[in-house]
């Protein structure tokens, strides 16, 4: 996704040319302040490649937005099946927003299947624009409909738009030399085009996007390009769409500078490219494709010229160990996985942990266990960073926020990595890795220098004056151990799994030197320095909701929904999962409540019971889907009345 949009200024003229456009058309224009639509068909019907492009565009218009794509593991799952749909959520706005929504004010149907699969979700009045043609009696059959639900009266609370759409795309590209079939597989672009219209986006972008993707197929280019074209035409000159609608741009939501649309996996991987930069390292990523991580490990290895070598592994051991092996080298290393790969890697994990080398461990959680729901999302790999290896041997867990926060948490991952010597659990999740929102380009001032000095000679002397270099001898503030790239003259030093000394390196067994080594990994980890965790507290709320990684969206949504209602409560958000805050147990002493949603049956619930003594109550979710903000607000509702 590479829209861009800018200054506030210059999203305003987006406003303008709304009001033009407006003046010029026959139809009525009704402006709205937000609008959520979903995109839904079978996996083969490019139902990803249309929210992306509308997004894009809304994303250049200049408002707010967030995404939601929802797509089956299979890569082509059964056609016109319930299993087979795939769907885009856009959720779209003139002010600041913070979910994709919680329920679609129109759905785009492109078969049964797809309308059967989203109806539920979908309030009274909304619109639903179908493709009629894919209504046949067998393809009804199939997700059970005895009889068509656009004649029988099932949807008479909604508005609905039946278009022939596979019809229109075909008669509009009967003059390019192109099969019934190769024809057919352009009616996403039809709609596209057609909603594209509705909601005045721009064109110009898709366009040049479809003339850069479609290069070396001239053809398939200019069929693409005029069924897009076609779709907004029928929208213009119909009579079943006589209204469209505007949503201006969200000039009061962001601050002052240039900004892109931008996925959470995307921005996790220019994070670890500007975590490289900053600290004048190279970057290498020893990785194992598996969903939904893989995207990180596809970026990566666009950017060589970046500094940035990226080995796919033949299994998720090799990747980590190779990574560890760049690590040594004094690389910034990186691994990429999700849940069952952490599995596979901890052994490496505790390997250097107990070698004390810098290492990142990218996790996008997903739904487990085993191979579980690999394309849905969900939050249960917490107490897996925290506990999953043997022996006392803790790592340091840091978690993004939002898509955009990814960059920043990946810097952050990084920082702590590199100063304290040590892996860092990174847990993202499938929620942020694939959504999507307007992301601030950050001056290169801004970000932080994370030079290191690696081990250049001797570092301590014998009692008998004797200089030498002692692997394990620790920088008194952070206890981190010197750096030393191998083949380094005069800094030789054993490496390996086996308990070392302290200071010499030399391998161990004394009972008090290995109880000493395991307390001091721990005070290193302890020790090491975040940001005091901040509370949104404007009216001296008795509850308090706690949260962490992407559950801060539907949090502060369903917290702006109640104090709206005139109704008190707390919110802070943990970016550090090990170690907490100092000021946390500080906090929770503040409240009389502390409710803690999470995507998973209460794992941070846990650990906060377990250290702070408080009685944190759970509230918990693991359907592969992000919370709503009316369902999170109902549940606050009812700690505040308790």
């Amino acid at each position: 996704m590479t829209s861009q949009v800018s200054s506030p200024a210059e999203q305003a003229d987006g406003a303008v040319v709304g009001e033009q456009r407006r003046a010029a058309g026959t139809k009525d224009v009704r402006r709205l302040d937000r609008v959520i639509i979903r995109f839904a068909g079978d996996s083969g019907d490019g139902m990803q490649l249309t929210g992306d492009r509308f997004t894009s565009e809304t994303a250049s218009f200049g408002n707010d937005l967030s995404t939601l794509p929802n797509f089956p593991a299979e890569i082509r799952a059964p056609a016109g099946t319930l299993p087979g749909v795939s769907s885009f959520q856009l959720h779209f706005a003139d002010h600041d927003i913070l979910t994709p929504g919680d329920a679609p004010n129109v759905l785009v149907a492109m078969n049964p299947a797809a309308l059967k699969a989203n109806i539920g979700d979908l309030p009274r009045g909304a619109e639903i624009i179908v493709d009629t043609d894919e209504f046949t009696k067998r393809a009804m059959q199939k997700v059970g409909y005895d009889a068509s639900p656009l004649e029988d009266g099932s949807l008479d609370g909604y508005t609905l738009h039946p278009v022939p759409l596979t019809t229109l795309t075909v008669e509009a590209l009967k003059d390019f030399d192109l099969s019934r079939k190769e024809a057919e597989r352009s009616k996403n672009m039809f709609a596209l085009g057609l909603l594209s219209w509705m909601y005045h986006r721009p064109t110009e972008g898709t366009e040049k996007f479809l003339k850069t993707k479609f290069a070396k197929k001239p053809e398939i280019m200019a069929a693409n390009i005029a069924a897009f074209r076609a779709g907004w035409n029928f929208g213009e000159t119909t009579e079943d769409f006589a209204v469209s609608y505007e949503v201006a741009p969200a000039a009061k939501a962001f601050p002052v500078g240039t900004y892109r649309n931008i996925s959470g996996n995307l921005a996790l991987a220019y994070g670890l490219i500007a975590a490289s930069h900053q600290a004048d390292l190279p970057l290498f990523l020893g990785s194992y494709p598996i969903t939904p991580a893989s995207d990180i490990l596809h970026e990566l290895s666009r950017h060589k010229n970046f500094g940035v070598r990226t080995f796919q592994a033949e299994d998720e051991i090799a990747g980590i160990g190779a990574a560890l092996g760049a690590a040594f080298g004094g690389s910034l290393a990186v691994t990429t996985t999700s849940g069952p790969g952490v599995a596979l890697k901890s052994e490496t994990i505790g390997l250097a942990v107990a070698l004390e080398l810098p290492l990142v461990i990218v996790d996008i959680q997903r739904g487990g266990p085993s191979t579980g729901l690999p394309t849905k999302t969900e939050q249960a790999d917490l107490l897996q960073a925290m506990y999953g290896r043997n022996g006392e041997a803790p790592v340091p867990v840091v978690a993004p926020r939002t898509p955009a926060d990814c960059f920043d948490a990946a810097l952050d991952a990084a920082r702590i990595a590199l100063t304290y010597r040590t892996p860092v659990f990174l847990l993202s999740d499938g929620y942020l890795a694939n959504g999507s929102e307007p992301w601030r380009i950050p001056e290169l001032e801004e970000l932080p220098d994370l030079r290191v000095r690696f081990a250049q000679g001797p570092n301590h002397t014998l009692a008998d004056g004797t200089e030498v270099f002692w692997p394990y001898k620790r920088d008194p503030q952070t206890l981190a151990r010197p750096w030393a790239v191998p083949g380094t003259p005069g800094l030789e030093h054993r490496i390996g799994g086996i308990e070392k000394q302290d200071g010499t390196g030399n391998i161990s067994y004394d009972p008090a030197n290995h109880d000493f080594m395991v307390r001091t990994r721990q005070a290193k980890v302890d020790g090491i320095e975040i940001a005091d965790v901040e509370v949104d507290d404007p009216d001296q709320a008795r509850t308090l909701v706690l949260g962490w990684g992407s559950t801060y969206g539907p949090i502060t949504a369903a917290v702006r929904r109640l104090r709206e209602e005139g109704r008190p409560i707390a919110q802070a958000h943990l970016r550090h999962l090990n170690p907490f805050p100092k000021n946390l147990g500080a906090v929770l002493e503040r409240y009389e409540r502390v409710v803690i949603p999470e995507m998973n049956l209460g794992q941070l619930a846990t650990l906060v019971r377990a250290r702070y003594l408080v009685d944190a109550h759970s509230y918990n979710q693991v359907n592969g889907m992000p919370f709503k903000a009316e369902q999170l607000a109902t549940a606050l509702k009812e700690a505040i009345d308790g």
